[in-house]
């Protein structure tokens, strides 16, 4: 079946920057926690769990997209984005929304800063720039 909707979100994936790609893992992360949230305090624990899955397989595929090797600063993100997936494993495991909060807390400054690094990345500066891995090992 056709979907608008799908077509359009397909199409914003395939024509986005790197940076942006990583800011749009990060949006549909909050919104995932936030979710997986509100259904932990309803008691439906099926589909939070299900809601932080989804979670814990984007910050897995962060974690598959950083080149460590590029960027310094790269192993201590990666750092943290291994404490932040384990900490979703917990908060699912445990149906622990305080946990999530503090998962959330983390992601919500993450991803103010990958805002701020893909409108920097978009700035002219970039088009000086070497080619080769992108912005914070992304690319």
């Amino acid at each position: 079946m056709y979907s608008a909707r799908a077509s359009y979100v397909t199409a914003a994936v395939e024509t986005a920057t790197p940076s942006a790609l990583v800011t749009m893992l990060f949006d549909r992360l909050l919104l995932d926690v936030d979710r997986a949230s509100a259904a932990f305090e309803r008691g439906e624990t099926l589909e939070a769990r299900t809601l932080v899955q989804h979670a814990q397989d984007i910050v897995a595929e962060l974690m598959a997209s950083l080149d460590v090797a590029v960027w310094d600063g790269g192993p201590a993100l990666m750092s943290v984005y291994a404490f932040l997936y384990s900490s979703l494993v917990d908060a699912s495991r445990n149906s622990d929304v305080d946990m999530l909060g503090d998962c959330r807390e983390l992601i919500a400054s993450l991803t103010s800063t990958w805002h701020e690094a893909a409108a920097l990345a978009a700035g002219p500066a970039v088009a000086a720039a070497p080619t080769g891995a992108g912005l914070l090992g992304i690319g």
